[in-house]
């Protein structure tokens, strides 16, 4: 087995166990901890980016009213974090050869 195949293996598991362990973490696992946000403390200001862990979290929990009050960006930063989820998962799988086994992909030949 090749080092590249090694490789792509060990990322497509992380990137199919990375949901799911988000799922069995609960929603208000990053609700409380030390402040990282450079603005937070050194400015005590939010920045765009402060709560979007948090609601990222809770959206994933299906929370979404917890979501919108952690940041509403949300609208936005998710459906980019599944659909690079998707696009990752998909280059992994058509790296290792696996993707034109799926039942759900129609083969072009």
């Amino acid at each position: 087995m090749k080092k590249k195949e090694i490789l792509y293996k060990i990322w497509l598991t992380a990137l199919l166990l990375t949901p799911i362990i988000l799922w069995l973490l609960p929603a208000t696992f990053f609700d409380e901890g030390t402040e990282i946000c450079p603005s937070r403390v050194l400015l005590d200001t939010d920045c765009l980016g402060c709560g979007i862990t948090r609601a990222v979290m809770h959206l994933h929990h299906f929370d979404v009213m917890e979501a919108f009050y952690y940041n509403a960006g949300i609208v936005w930063v998710y459906p980019f974090l599944v659909y690079s989820w998707f696009s990752w998962v998909k280059y992994a799988l058509q790296e290792l050869n696996l993707w034109h086994k799926l039942p759900l992909v129609k083969n072009k030949e």
